[in-house]
C-alpha cells in the first residue's frame, strides 16, 4: 500500500457501521405484455435520518432478539448463523413495516393479510408466531448482495440485501410512519422513472435493480443466490467528483481504484473528468498528465506520469506523442526537474515525445535526462521504431533520493506480449505498478503479431502477478484510463478477497483472455477451413461488428498460440 506520508489527504476515521439487514420481496409478473420480475418499494418517510423520501426495499437494523429466534425458524443446510439471523431480521421488518409475513402454519400454508393484521406489528415477532405454532421462513430467504455503506457519509450500515418470493394471499400495508406508498414495480420501470426525477433512489438501490434486470424470474434469482449461499457481489462504493458533481462507484466500475487510491478513507475531493490542461496528483510523488490524443485506440489519451518530489528530481513514465504543448505541460510540472525519461515501449502514442522533453531540459540549463527503455524488435512496425539511449535490465532499478530521507525507487520489468519491448515498472515503496499498455482499464491490449505474442503476453501476465504478490501492489497504474484497483478485505469489508488488489485485475484480465481463447478453439472447431473473418464472427460475436477488424488482431495472436500448443494442425 502506498506510504501514509504520500498520501495527498490526511486520514480520518469513517463513521462506524450499524448491522442492518433489507429485503427483496419479488414476484412474477402477471401481465403478458410486461413479463419478468417485479419488486416491492416502499417511499420512506421524509423526516428519516437516513434516504429520507427515497424508495427503498424493507428492512432496518438487526435485533439482539434476531439471533435468539434460530430455534423459531426454518433453515438451509448451508445457511450460515450469521445469514439465519439476517434473514430473520429481513422477515422481522417486512412485518413491522408492511404487514407482510414469511411464516408457515404447521400444514405449511402462509397466512392471509387478514390472518396477519389480528397480530401487534409493534410486538415482539418471534413470540407471536411461537403462540400460533408459526415457523419463520429463514430457510427461504437468501442473500442477494452485501452492501457497506460509503466510507463519507454520516451514517455507515453493513447490509445483506436479500430476496425472497411473495408470499400468495398476502397484501403489502405500510406501517405509515416508516414507510408508505408500497409499489410493485419492474427494475427496468423503476430505473427509468428515477432517471425522468419521478421515482427517487439511492446509489446501492440503483445498482442492485440494475442487476436484477438479468433474471427473468423469481426462481432464477433464487437459484443464483443458491449456488454457493453467499452474496453475489460485495460493494463498499467509493465518491468521487464528475465536473463538479458528487459520482459514487463500485469496485467493477472503472473510476473505483483510482479513488481508492486518491480518497481512502472517502474524501470526495478527487476531479474524475477526463483533461488535458492540468496535472493530476494521485500521490505526493506520483502526478498524471494525459496528452491530448483521444481516440479508439487511445481511450481518454495516453497517460504520462510524473514520479519524485522537488528533492529528488523526477521520472517521467511515457512522455507520449511528439504534441509540443502536452511535452511543456509535463516539463513545467516536475518543475523543469527532470532525471530520466522511461518509455514503457515503442508504439506512437508512448515513446516520440521523449527527444522533445530531453530538449526542453537541456534548454533550460538542467542536466541532460536520459531516454531509457528496450529498442524496438525487428519484428516492430516501421512507425514503432524506437532506440533508446541507454537499454535498461529487467530487473534493474532507478532511485530517487528525496526529502527527509525518502526513496523512490522503480524496479523494471519486462513485460513482452503487446510488444516484444514492452516494459512495466513497479514503484516498490508505495506498492504501485506502472504497466503501460499491458494492463488497461475498461478494455483489453490489443496484441498485434509478429510485434505482439499472445503466449508471451500472458507469461508476462503471470510475471506480473508474482511481483505484485511479493510487494504487496494494490494499484496498477495503466497507460489508457484511470488507476486500477479492487476491493480488499478491510474493516469496513470483512467478506471482500484476503488478496485484493491488483493481483485481482490480473486475474480477472488472464481470466478472460483465456475464455476468449476458447471461443477462438471452438470457431475453429466449427469452421476448420475458415478464414479470419469467419472466426472473427464466431469468436468476437459479443464485440460491436466495428470492432472486428482490431479484434482480427488479437484473434490472430490467438489462433498462432492455439498452433503452438499443438491442438490445431489446419
Amino acid at each position: 500500500m502506498a506510504r501514509p506520508n504520500q498520501l495527498l489527504h490526511a486520514p480520518r476515521t469513517p463513521a462506524p457501521l450499524r448491522p442492518a439487514a433489507t429485503v427483496l420481496l419479488l414476484r412474477d409478473s402477471a401481465d403478458p405484455a410486461c413479463p419478468g420480475i417485479e419488486v416491492l418499494m416502499t417511499r420512506r418517510s421524509t423526516t428519516a435520518s437516513f434516504a429520507p423520501g427515497a424508495y427503498v426495499f424493507p428492512g432496518g437494523g438487526i435485533d439482539a432478539a434476531d439471533a435468539q429466534a434460530h430455534d423459531r425458524s426454518t433453515r438451509r443446510d448451508t445457511q450460515s448463523d450469521l445469514h439465519l439471523t439476517q434473514a430473520i431480521a429481513a422477515i422481522r421488518e417486512s412485518f413491522e413495516e408492511l404487514g407482510i409475513l414469511l411464516a408457515r402454519r404447521p400444514d405449511g400454508s402462509h397466512l392471509g393479510t387478514a390472518d396477519i393484521a389480528a397480530l401487534d406489528r409493534k410486538a415482539p415477532l418471534a413470540a407471536q408466531c411461537a403462540a400460533r405454532g408459526l415457523v419463520l421462513a429463514g430457510a427461504e430467504v437468501f442473500v442477494l448482495a452485501h452492501w457497506i455503506t460509503d466510507r463519507d457519509l454520516p451514517r455507515r450500515f453493513d447490509v445483506p440485501f436479500l430476496v425472497a418470493r411473495m408470499p400468495e394471499g398476502q397484501l403489502p400495508v405500510a406501517d405509515e410512519a416508516e414507510q408508505f406508498e408500497p409499489v410493485w414495480v419492474r427494475p427496468a420501470d423503476a430505473l427509468a422513472r428515477h432517471a425522468a426525477g419521478h421515482f427517487f433512489i439511492i446509489f446501492p438501490t440503483i445498482r442492485t435493480l440494475e442487476r436484477l434486470q438479468a433474471f427473468d424470474t423469481v426462481q432464477a434469482v433464487l437459484e443464483a443466490c443458491a449456488v454457493n449461499d453467499e452474496p453475489l457481489w460485495t460493494s463498499c462504493p467509493r465518491a468521487g467528483l464528475l465536473n463538479g458533481h458528487e459520482s459514487r462507484h463500485m469496485e467493477h466500475e472503472a473510476p473505483f481504484g483510482e479513488l481508492a487510491l486518491v480518497s481512502p478513507d472517502g474524501q470526495i475531493v478527487h476531479e474524475l473528468a477526463w483533461q488535458t490542461e492540468r496535472p493530476v496528483p494521485l500521490l505526493r510523488s506520483v502526478t498524471r498528465l494525459t496528452a491530448p490524443n483521444p481516440g479508439f485506440m487511445t481511450g481518454p489519451g495516453t497517460n504520462s506520469y510524473l514520479v519524485g518530489d522537488p528533492v529528488s528530481g523526477h521520472v517521467v513514465i511515457d512522455p507520449g506523442p511528439d504534441e509540443p504543448a502536452h511535452i511543456e505541460r509535463l516539463w513545467r510540472a516536475a518543475g523543469g526537474d527532470i532525471r530520466a525519461i522511461v518509455c514503457t515501449h515503442s508504439h506512437p502514442d508512448h515513446a516520440p515525445g521523449a527527444p522533445r522533453l530531453q530538449a526542453l531540459c537541456t534548454a533550460a540549463g538542467r542536466p541532460k535526462p536520459p531516454i531509457l527503455g528496450l529498442p524496438s524488435a525487428p519484428t516492430s512496425r516501421e512507425n514503432s521504431r524506437f532506440t533508446p539511449e541507454r537499454a535498461l535490465a529487467d530487473g534493474e532499478r532507478i532511485e530517487l533520493p528525496g526529502q527527509d530521507g525518502v526513496t523512490h525507487t522503480l524496479q523494471v520489468v519486462h513485460t513482452p506480449g503487446h510488444a516484444a519491448n514492452h516494459l512495466c515498472l513497479l514503484l516498490e515503496e508505495d506498492g504501485l505498478l506502472f504497466s503501460g499498455d499491458h494492463i488497461l482499464n475498461g478494455s483489453t491490449t490489443v496484441i498485434d503479431p509478429p510485434d505482439g505474442h499472445m503466449g508471451d503476453y500472458l507469461d508476462s501476465l503471470d510475471k506480473l502477478d508474482r511481483l505484485c504478490e511479493a510487494h504487496g501492489v494494490a494499484f496498477i497504474l495503466p497507460a489508457h484510463g484511470y488507476v486500477l484497483g479492487d476491493l480488499r478485505r478491510g474493516p469496513d469489508t470483512p467478506s471482500a478477497p484476503a488478496d485484493g488488489g491488483a493481483r485481482v485485475a490480473i486475474a480477472h484480465l488472464k481470466a478472460h483472455r483465456l475464455a476468449r481463447e476458447a471461443k477462438v478453439a471452438r470457431a475453429m472447431q466449427a469452421l476448420p477451413e475458415g478464414t479470419m473473418d469467419d472466426w472473427v464472427k464466431m469468436a468476437y460475436d459479443d464485440v460491436p461488428e466495428r470492432l472486428w477488424p482490431v479484434a482480427k488482431r488479437s484473434l490472430l495472436a490467438h489462433v498462432e498460440r492455439l498452433h503452438s500448443l499443438g491442438g490445431f494442425n489446419l
